[in-house]
């Protein structure tokens, strides 16, 4: 049997879809994987990877895309790149693995391209997941498909309301823990005195209250994803025993002196700048280097615009399955047109305000532009806020650092409660907190009455 031969069973065999084709762009063979996910009443072989895959005239680099070919050609060695691929449900994102075979002369002759769908992550409008098609989105949906497969700790970085949740579920969906569990924990809601205890658990007696053993959240996520949300929020007094869990994989249940194994993997998110939070001591040095393994940025929907149409479609199916709505034309220019403070989070909420507001299956432009200003500046007259005093800022033991940065987040939450016209719901949102937790700070400030009403 000829080489080619061989190397064309071998791949049939294989479960992944594989391709092999020429330095022509020819695809010579497609193994039974390729033909059960990527395939079509016509066969592949003898048609050029780019017509197949992008529905391309040229090559991939010709179209402004990155060739993994082309890249081949140039190192030698194996690629690897995140492309959009025509599919028989429609475009997918699909991770792409491509091997150089030397020919007789050392140059490559033919390649072999294996293609694993990345799910949880759409170009198209659906239901469920990430949306997206513009290159902010896509950069940073090449850095989960890196990372995703591995057992890195990643750390998600970026503004409230762009979706780091959906993006840890995408990461825990694309590696493979994802038969097991994903396991959120709000840090930012649960006070310093339940957090250990809702981590690790706890034994029976171990504090008042604690009538029987109970396991914690570590436990819940044995062999699948912890994914901490707002980590910047962890009290300093717990960050240690957290850093005990990720560098030695080891833990104990409150009131237990058993030490317990975890085998999870951690995905953390916040909006804060924990670098600046390390230099001002308020935030541990060792953890941040630990969760920091892989940071991803989140890029904020004003840097990917392009992706709105979709992301609208997307999320009037979700928001009404029954009776989807759609946007006239002048209805989208009208959402095209603002900046969404509170990104892909503020976007859906307009949508669903425009969708209550409206009884048409067609959505237009007045109706839109009252729902984007519902949830703006509103008629009340503004409550008039003294600049922050020391009583506010000066904790005792507070270092000269942490006084000056206690008081820049006295007066950044001073002018957001003198901008916002909504419920406290909606500004514990946009600040990116739990609402006890902005509760607490108001209060604190004496502001509780003017941080917006738990009614609309």
């Amino acid at each position: 049997m000829k080489p080619l031969s061989l190397l064309t069973a071998y791949l049939e065999n294989l479960s992944e879809p594989h391709i092999l084709f020429d330095a022509e762009y020819r695809i010579l063979a497609a193994n039974a994987a390729y033909r059960r996910a990527f395939g079509s009443q016509h066969s592949v072989v003898g048609r050029r990877c780019y017509e197949v895959s992008h529905h391309f005239s040229v090559p991939c680099d010709q179209a402004g895309e990155t060739c993994p070919l082309a890249r081949a050609r140039q190192s030698g060695q194996r690629e690897h790149v995140l492309h959009l691929h025509h599919t028989p449900v429609g475009e997918e994102y699909v991770n792409i693995e491509l091997t150089p075979l030397p020919g007789e002369g050392g140059a490559p002759a033919y390649f072999v391209e294996k293609m694993e769908t990345l799910p949880g992550a759409h170009g198209r409008p659906d239901r469920q997941g990430l949306i997206g098609r513009s290159p902010a989105f896509q950069r940073m949906l090449a850095l989960v498909a890196r990372v995703a497969p591995s057992r890195a700790s990643v750390l998600l970085l970026g503004e409230s309301g762009t979706g780091k949740e959906m993006v840890a579920r995408a990461i825990h969906e694309a590696s493979p823990r994802a038969g097991k569990a994903l396991v959120p924990v709000e840090c930012s809601s649960l006070p310093e005195s339940l957090f250990e205890s809702e981590l690790f658990g706890h034994e029976r007696g171990a504090f008042t209250g604690a009538s029987g053993a109970r396991a914690g959240l570590v436990e819940a996520a044995s062999g699948g994803t912890l994914f901490l949300d707002e980590v910047g929020d962890i009290p300093l007094s717990m960050q240690v025993k957290l850093l005990r869990l990720l560098e030695a994989g080891t833990y104990r249940r409150v009131g237990s002196n058993e030490i317990r194994h975890a085998d999870i993997r951690v995905v953390a998110a916040t909006h804060h700048d924990l670098v600046s939070m390390v230099r001002q001591g308020r935030f541990r040095e060792d953890l941040y280097y630990r969760l920091a393994t892989f940071p991803v940025h989140l890029p904020p929907l004003r840097e990917r615009r392009a992706d709105l149409p979709l992301l609208a479609e997307a999320l009037l199916q979700r928001i009404d399955p029954q009776r989807p709505r759609t946007l006239a034309p002048a209805a989208l220019q009208a959402l095209m047109a603002y900046d969404y403070p509170g990104n892909v989070r503020e976007l859906r909420n307009v949508l669903e305000r425009a969708v209550l507001l409206s009884d048409q299956p067609v959505l237009d432009a007045d109706t839109v532009r009252e729902a984007i200003d519902a949830g703006r500046i509103g008629l009340r007259r503004e409550p008039v806020l003294a600049p922050p005093t020391a009583a506010d800022v000066v904790a005792p033991g507070d270092t000269p650092v942490a006084t000056a940065w206690r008081t820049r987040e006295v007066q950044a939450l001073r002018e957001a409660v003198q901008r916002h016209r909504g419920t406290r719901a909606e500004l514990a949102r946009q600040l990116g907190m739990s609402e006890r937790t902005l509760y607490r700070k108001l209060k604190a400030l004496g502001l509780a009455s003017t941080g917006g009403s738990d009614r609309p």
